[in-house]
């Protein structure tokens, strides 16, 4: 338990940095004029934060704009249309704030807010009153948005749940307490995980936190508690040297002697944020906790799109002990048209980056889309006399009958999402139903 000891780090207090700041950093770091009006005007559309740890230690100034933290952290020319960034930049130039309110709220409302029927079909209720910060979109699986977590430590441009931190509460997921996620699952005992998502669950302080997961070990039937976080590689600090750092490892271990699993489902987007001795630090004394460490990221464009950047990624996440879980396909939502790869291309750098792995390291799954009906696994080309196909499979589903079920869709080199994707003739009809059901009108 020596990672457990006490941290002799000295603590480093936590500063954000948004559109405000905008001036300081280009002053700062030497950003450049017109880069730094771009930020300025998308990031009044796109979520903007960053923090000192991520601009000193992982931005490179010298690869600037291509740098891919700096495309990974910093809004972009290109992430909104040059219709719309030039409808921003004359409502911001006019003086009027209404004015800009409404061009804004015209454009995100453009930007599918909440993908895959996040807000239509996930939201359970109890007699007929939808539950906030809540979702259940798989049988064993219940997603958590405590209040108090969402917002991060620093934004990243592509994140799906951009519209947790643009300030609508009607776009927002958000929970004041877990009584009625408790309730929930009592009256649900076929669920038996629960993923503390946001935002980012880990910006809050050990106590709040604890407010939050505590509960949950009341309820005999969930075995498995999942922190989805991105602190590790923006904030790492939180697990090392923050003020209460040892209090919150301290309550992972509370967790893991309770006999539940505990899992930090950890979003390294690139390797350069495994490659500080502090991230790698912050993944050991998790680990001594007892925690299991897992690493996912989506597959996007400018930041990570090569096999030889995800194997590196692949095996740093190996040499700290942790498990490469997902790659998944980037979501259909916000600068989406930026960031998207082609699923030909998606399937290419994943086996690329995967046959040249160690074989502890071929724990990961990709490139899989979150759609609506399921989790759906690109798992490659299928060659017949009829043509091209792509060969899919569901890994989890909406409807439990289909969990595992393979299918094949028509190839296309454009397809970017299974709404892209044209479904094979011999697709199970029941299958079939289910994916066309739930496509977007």
């Amino acid at each position: 338990m020596s990672q457990l000891a006490l941290s002799s780090f000295e603590t480093v207090r936590f500063r954000a940095h948004g559109p405000r700041q905008i001036d300081d950093i280009a002053a700062g770091y030497g950003l450049p004029a017109d880069v730094t009006e771009t930020v300025r005007v998308v990031s009044e559309v796109l979520p903007f934060r960053v923090n000192e740890y991520v601009l000193t230690h992982l931005v490179d100034w010298d690869n600037i704009p291509h740098d891919p933290i700096f495309q990974l952290v910093f809004p972009q020319r290109g992430m909104l249309t040059a219709e719309d960034e030039r409808a921003v930049a004359e409502a911001m130039a006019s003086g009027s704030r209404p004015r800009l309110r409404a061009v804004v709220a015209e454009i995100r409302s453009r930007l599918n807010p909440h993908p895959s029927g996040q807000m239509q079909l996930n939201v359970p209720s109890e007699d007929g009153v939808a539950l906030p910060g809540m979702q259940h979109k798989y049988r064993e699986t219940v997603l958590y948005f405590p209040g108090h977590g969402q917002t991060c430590h620093s934004y990243c441009t592509y994140c799906f749940r951009w519209a947790q931190f643009v300030g609508d509460a009607d776009l927002r997921f958000a929970a004041s307490s877990p009584d009625q996620l408790i309730a929930y699952l009592r009256k649900h005992p076929d669920v038996t995980d629960v993923l503390v998502t946001g935002g980012d669950p880990m910006v809050m302080t050990t106590e709040r936190l604890r407010s939050h997961l505590e509960p949950l070990l009341a309820v005999e039937s969930v075995r498995t508690i999942r922190i989805g976080t991105k602190s590790i590689a923006y904030w790492p600090h939180r697990f090392v040297n923050d003020q209460d750092a040892d209090e919150v490892l301290w309550l992972f271990e509370k967790i893991v002697d309770s006999g539940r699993n505990l899992a930090v489902m950890a979003h390294f987007s690139h390797p350069r944020e495994l490659q500080t001795d502090l991230a790698r630090r912050a993944v050991a004394r998790i680990r001594a906790s007892g925690a299991l460490v897992y690493c996912q990221a989506p597959l996007i464009a400018h930041v990570n799109d090569d096999a030889a950047t995800w194997n590196e990624m692949w095996r740093a996440e190996l040499a700290v002990g942790a498990v490469p879980y997902y790659m998944f396909v980037e979501r259909d939502t916000g600068p989406y048209g930026y960031f998207k790869v082609p699923l030909a291309d998606a399937v290419t750098i994943f086996q690329d980056a995967y046959r040249a792995l160690p074989g502890l390291a071929r724990t990961v799954r990709g490139p899989v889309m979150s759609a609506t009906p399921g989790k759906v696994a690109v798992d490659g080309l299928a060659y017949t006399p009829e043509g091209s196909h792509f060969q899919l499979r569901m890994l989890q589903a909406r409807d439990p009958r289909f969990v595992g079920q393979s299918f094949r869709a028509r190839f296309s080199p454009d397809a970017a999402w299974l709404d892209d994707l044209e479904l094979d003739p011999d697709t199970p009809s029941d299958l079939a139903a289910a994916i066309h059901g739930t496509r977007k009108a």
